[in-house]
């Protein structure tokens, strides 16, 4: 019997409502599907801050480095905005992702069946689903660049090596090729070097990937082609700052952004999962926190770090059945059940 060891960052706000009720149903798909789990929880983000004076301990490092796979759920907080930025609850979150050398980020942006009337965008446009997955390199670019100020400016710079951009289109080909065989690559060749350094080498990468249907998109157009058009897209793989803003609108597209996973990979199978959602610190205690981003993050969690695909699966179809007839406060619906963070947490495992 496979036993995995996994380490959990509850993090500020509704993140340790999100978690425990994710870690239920994890509990619950162990028992189905014949393995076990271990925890050992550790503190990142403002929580850290508060116990330690540093928003990543160095222990936190050893105990996410030492697990088979990393649950996170979510950091930040207006307590801490007067921390200086190298001691914010985000660089906490910057530097486990650094250290643990999380470099491939992926953002699924789904549309369940259930949903569909929740997105913003016409349905003849949407059809019958949505699927994208968007792929976005993490430790590099513009938040990684050096930084400063002086009396009357400041500056962040965009740089990326070749061999940082071979290892995440690689990601990205490999991703299409489960897939539909088609890969956007999202840039600003037009304008940046960065950019053109990018295309380039997305270019050189596809020689090995002759299956795969490859074009190239300014940032600007794949941000307007994602409302006008989002079933043109399959896979887009695109750079640090790009990516959190591109993932974003595709969130709202799917519907609601608590409802979407995401994996942030190393290049063997240690990953951290979490929903791309905030802390919500204004909502955090209520009980009415949507919990589904996380859970859909442990399937994330269980497909791509712990070989186990056919519990990753049943969670999905557990969520989407659910969503049938229960909905929290965030997506709820006339005519269906409003439930409490913890009960939705309880109808999924009901469903596994």
């Amino acid at each position: 019997m496979a036993n995995y060891k996994i380490t959990l960052l509850k993090g500020d706000g509704i993140g340790p409502e999100i978690v425990n009720q994710a870690v239920k149903v994890l509990d619950k798909a162990a028992e189905k599907f014949d393995f076990t789990v271990e925890y050992d929880e550790a503190l990142l983000g403002g929580c850290a801050i508060d116990a330690t004076g540093v928003p990543l301990p160095e222990e936190t490092v050893a105990k996410c480095k030492a697990s088979d796979s990393v649950i996170l759920g979510a950091v930040g907080g207006p307590k801490w905005d007067n921390q200086p930025g190298n001691n914010r609850p985000e660089a906490g979150l910057l530097g486990i992702r650094g250290a643990l050398g999380l470099f491939a980020n992926l953002r699924p942006s789904v549309i369940f069946g259930p949903l569909k009337s929740a997105s913003p965008i016409k349905d003849e446009i949407i059809g019958d689903n949505m699927d994208i997955m968007i792929v976005r390199e993490l430790t590099g670019g513009i938040y990684f660049g050096e930084r400063g100020r002086d009396d009357d400016s400041a500056w962040d710079t965009e740089k990326y090596s070749v061999a940082e951009v071979e290892r995440i289109a690689r990601v990205a080909f490999d991703m299409a090729m489960k897939r539909n065989k088609k890969l956007t690559s999202v840039d600003k060749a037009n304008v940046l070097e960065s950019s053109r350094l990018w295309r380039q080498t997305v270019i050189n990468v596809s020689k090995d990937y002759p299956e795969v249907e490859l074009n190239h998109m300014y940032v600007d157009n794949c941000a307007m082609q994602l409302v006008r058009n989002p079933k043109q897209f399959d896979v887009i793989v695109t750079s640090n700052i790009f990516g959190d803003i591109l993932s974003d609108e595709a969130s709202m597209i799917a519907g609601s952004i608590g409802m979407l996973a995401s994996a942030s990979l190393s290049g063997g199978k240690l990953g951290l999962y979490e929903p791309i959602h905030g802390s919500a610190p204004d909502i955090a205690g209520k009980g009415i926190a949507n919990p589904l981003a996380t859970i859909l993050s442990v399937a994330m969690m269980l497909r791509y770090s712990l070989a186990q695909p056919e519990a990753a699966e049943a969670i999905e179809a557990a969520v989407a059945k659910v969503l049938e007839t229960d909905r929290t406060p965030d997506i709820y619906e006339e005519g269906l059940n409003k439930v409490s963070c913890e009960e939705m947490g309880d109808l999924v495992c009901a469903q596994l």
